[in-house]
C-alpha cells in the first residue's frame, strides 16, 4: 500500500506539473471587434514562468522521499521481527561434511604450529637459558593440552559419537574451538619470544649456535651410516625398515641447512636484518629435521639392542603365565557330569575364582543338599545342574553325586582345584568359556613354540618385532601386571610410536589429520598398565605411520627440477620447513599460531 501511494503521489504531481503547458494555445490569435471597450493589456509576467513548476517539483521529491522512507522501514522491520506474522533471514548451516573438513584441516594445522614452535624454542633457550623461554615452554604446553583435547573429540566422533547431527556439529565446533584457542595461546607469545631472540639486532650470536648445531649434526650423520650397516648385519631386514632413507633424508635436510646458513651470513654482511633472519629461520627448520632423522636412527638402535637382551626372559615370563592359566583348565573328561545333574546356567564358563576358599567349601545359601536329580541356584551357578556338559567348570568343588556338600565339607582334592581357581592370572578371565581359554592357551602355545624356534635358528631376528608377538599373544590370556612383560610391551610399542612421530615431524607439510589422530591415541595408551592397552598403542602407532606414508605419496613432489632437488628444496617443502606458497618454497613458519607463524617471510631477502 506504501508505494501505491508513492506511486499515486507522484503521478499527481506529474499532472500538475504538466498541466499549466497544456492550458497554453498556440492557435492564430482572433480578432477583436473595435467596437467593444478594449480592456486593460495584461502584464507580461501574468505569462506562465519557471516559479510555477518549482511547487509541482517541490511535492514530487517530497512524495518519493517518504515513499522510499516508509519502504525502507518496513523491510528493516519485516528481517528483525521475531513475532508470528514476521520471519527471521538467517543464513543457512553450512553442510556436516563441509565442517567435517574445516575441522580435520584445523587438527593438522595446529599440530604443525605446536611443532614449529617446539622447534625454535629449543634454539632459544640453547642461547638464553631454561628459565627465559619458560613461559614459551608453557604457552606450548597449553597448546599442546588443547590439541590433546581436540584429538578426543575427534576420536570419539569417528567412533560415531555422538550419533545425532546437532550434537556432532556441536562436537567438531569444539575440535574447532580447541584448536583456535591453542593457536592463539601461541600467538600471544609470539612477539614476546621475537623479543628474546632479537634476531633482527643480534643475529650473530643465533647463527653461532645453529651452525655448532649444524656441525655436530654433520659428524653424527655420517656415522649413521655405520650404525645402519652394523644393524643390517645383526638384525633381519625387518629391524631396520622403520628407518630406511632416514640417513639421506638426513644429509637432504643438512644440504638445504648449508645453502640458507650461508645465506643468512651474507645478508647479514650485506645490512638485509630481515632477508637474514629468514635465511636463519629456514636453516634452522632444516637442522631440526635432520637432527629428528639422525636421533630415530640411534634411538633405534638402542631400542634393537635393549629389545634383544629382554627376549629371553620375556619369552620365560610368558610360558610362566601361560602354564598359570593352563594349569586352571580342566583336563578331558575331568568333572563330566551325570545328565541330570543341574541346570547348567553357565555351562563352559570359567567361574569366579572368589568362590574357592582354599578349603574346598562352598557357600551354603540355604538351598539345602544337593543330589543328582534336583538342582539349586548354587548348582546352575556351578554347572552341575541338569543338563551341565562335558566342557562346564563348577565353581570351587565339583559334585560327584556321592553324597552331599556342605559348607564345611570337601576333601583335599576339592581344595587343590579351589585353589588352582582362585590364582587365576586376570580376573577378566573369568566368565570366559572354557573352550574359548583353551583356544586362546593352545594358539599363543603355538607362537610361543615358534618364536623359540627362530631364536635357536641361528638366523638373524627382529628382537622388536619377537617381543610383540609375544606380548600380543599373551594379553588374552594374561595381564602381565608383574615381571618383564610389560617392559617388553611398553618397549614395542614406545619404539613404534617414536618411528611414527618421527615421521609425522619431518613431513608435517604433507601429513592429514587421520594419522595424526592416532598417533595422539598411541602416545596417550603408552602410560597403561595393561598388556591390552599397550598393545593396542603398538597398533594404532602401526597404523598412524602407515597413514602418513600415504598421505606423502599422494601429496607428491611439490618442486619440480634438478636445481630444487639439488638444494633440498623438495624436502624443505614436505617437511614443513617452507610454507610452500611462493617460487622458492615460501617463507619460513616460526613459532606462533595461524596469525604470526609466517611474520619472517613478510619480506624477501
Amino acid at each position: 500500500m506504501r508505494v501505491a501511494h508513492a506511486v499515486l503521489g507522484g503521478a499527481a504531481g506529474l499532472v500538475w506539473l504538466v498541466l499549466p503547458g497544456m492550458t497554453i494555445s498556440t492557435d492564430v490569435p482572433v480578432a477583436i471587434s473595435t467596437d467593444a471597450p478594449v480592456a486593460a493589456a495584461a502584464p507580461e509576467d501574468e505569462e506562465t514562468s519557471g516559479a510555477d513548476l518549482v511547487l509541482p517539483l517541490v511535492v514530487v521529491g517530497a512524495v518519493g522521499a517518504l515513499a522510499g522512507y516508509a519502504y525502507l522501514r518496513r523491510t528493516r522491520r519485516a528481517r528483525t521481527r521475531t513475532t508470528p506474522g514476521g520471519t527471521r533471514i538467517t543464513p543457512p548451516a553450512p553442510p556436516l561434511t563441509e565442517l567435517d573438513e574445516d575441522s580435520r584441516t584445523l587438527l593438522a594445522e595446529a599440530d604443525t604450529w605446536i611443532r614449529t614452535s617446539r622447534e625454535e624454542l629449543s634454539f632459544a633457550e640453547a642461547r638464553s637459558g631454561p628459565a627465559a623461554v619458560a613461559p614459551f615452554a608453557r604457552a606450548v604446553r597449553d597448546a599442546e593440552s588443547e590439541l590433546s583435547a581436540a584429538f578426543r573429540i575427534r576420536r570419539q566422533y569417528d567412533a560415531g559419537v555422538p550419533p545425532d547431527e546437532p550434537s556432532r556439529r556441536h562436537a567438531l565446533a569444539g575440535i574447532v574451538g580447541r584448536c583456535q584457542e591453542a593457536g592463539r595461546r601461541l600467538d600471544e607469545e609470539a612477539a614476546a619470544l621475537d623479543q628474546l631472540r632479537a634476531l633482527e639486532g643480534e643475529i650473530g650470536e643465533a647463527l653461532t649456535v645453529a651452525e655448532t648445531r649444524f656441525r655436530e649434526l654433520t659428524g653424527r650423520a655420517v656415522a649413521t651410516g655405520t650404525t645402519l650397516a652394523d644393524l643390517a648385519e645383526r638384525y633381519a631386514p625387518s629391524a631396520t625398515a622403520p628407518v630406511t632413507g632416514y640417513a639421506e633424508q638426513a644429509k637432504d635436510r643438512l644440504v638445504f641447512a648449508t645453502t640458507h646458513l650461508n645465506r643468512s651470513r651474507q645478508a647479514v654482511d650485506s645490512g638485509e636484518a630481515e632477508g637474514a633472519v629468514r635465511q636463519l629461520r629456514a636453516a634452522e627448520g632444516a637442522i631440526a629435521q635432520a637432527a629428528a632423522f639422525v636421533d630415530g636412527i640411534d634411538r633405534l638402535a638402542a631400542e634393537l639392542g635393549a629389545a634383544a637382551g629382554m627376549v629371553a626372559s620375556a619369552l620365560t615370563g610368558a610360558e610362566a603365565e601361560l602354564s598359570g592359566v593352563r594349569g586352571v583348565l580342566p583336563t578331558a573328561g575331568e568333572w563330566q557330569q551325570p545328565a541330570d545333574a543341574g541346570t547348567g546356567a553357565m555351562t563352559g564358563a570359567v567361574p569366579d575364582a572368589g568362590a574357592g576358599t582354599g578349603t574346598g567349601a562352598v557357600p551354603d545359601t540355604g538351598a539345602g543338599t544337593r543330589t543328582g536329580g534336583g538342582g539349586t541356584a548354587e548348582d546352575a551357578r556351578a554347572g552341575t545342574g541338569p543338563g551341565a556338559g562335558a566342557d562346564a567348570v563348577p565353581d570351587a568343588v565339583p559334585d560327584t553325586g556321592a553324597g552331599t556338600t556342605r559348607g564345611g565339607g570337601g576333601t583335599a582334592e576339592d581344595a587343590g582345584r579351589a585353589t588352582r581357581w582362585s590364582r587365576l592370572p586376570d580376573a577378566a578371565l573369568l566368565g570366559v568359556p572354557v573352550g574359548e581359554l583353551r583356544s586362546r592357551v593352545l594358539h599363543a602355545d603355538t607362537v610361543l613354540t615358534s618364536v623359540r624356534q627362530e631364536l635357536t635358528g641361528g638366523r638373524p631376528y627382529d628382537p622388536l618385532d619377537v617381543l610383540r608377538r609375544i606380548v600380543r599373544v599373551l594379553a588374552p590370556v594374561a595381564t602381565g601386571r608383574a615381571g618383564v612383560l610389560p617392559a617388553a610391551a611398553r618397549l614395542a610399542a614406545g619404539s613404534a610410536t617414536a618411528v611414527a612421530d618421527t615421521f609425522v615431524t619431518t613431513h608435517r607439510g604433507s601429513v592429514g589429520a587421520d594419522a595424526r589422530t592416532l598417533l595422539a591415541a598411541a602416545r596417550e595408551l603408552l602410560d597403561a598398565a595393561s598388556l591390552t592397552d599397550l598393545v593396542r598403542a603398538h597398533t594404532l602407532a602401526r597404523q598412524a605411520r602407515e597413514l602418513a606414508e600415504q598421505d606423502v605419496r599422494v601429496h607428491g613432489n611439490p618442486v619440480a627440477g634438478a636445481a630444487e632437488h639439488e638444494q633440498g628444496a623438495a624436502g624443505a617443502v614436505l617437511g614443513g620447513i617452507l610454507l610452500g606458497e611462493d617460487a622458492d618454497g615460501g617463507p619460513p613458519p616460526s613459532f606462533g599460531g595461524p596469525h604470526t607463524r609466517a611474520r619472517r617471510g613478510l619480506t624477501s631477502a
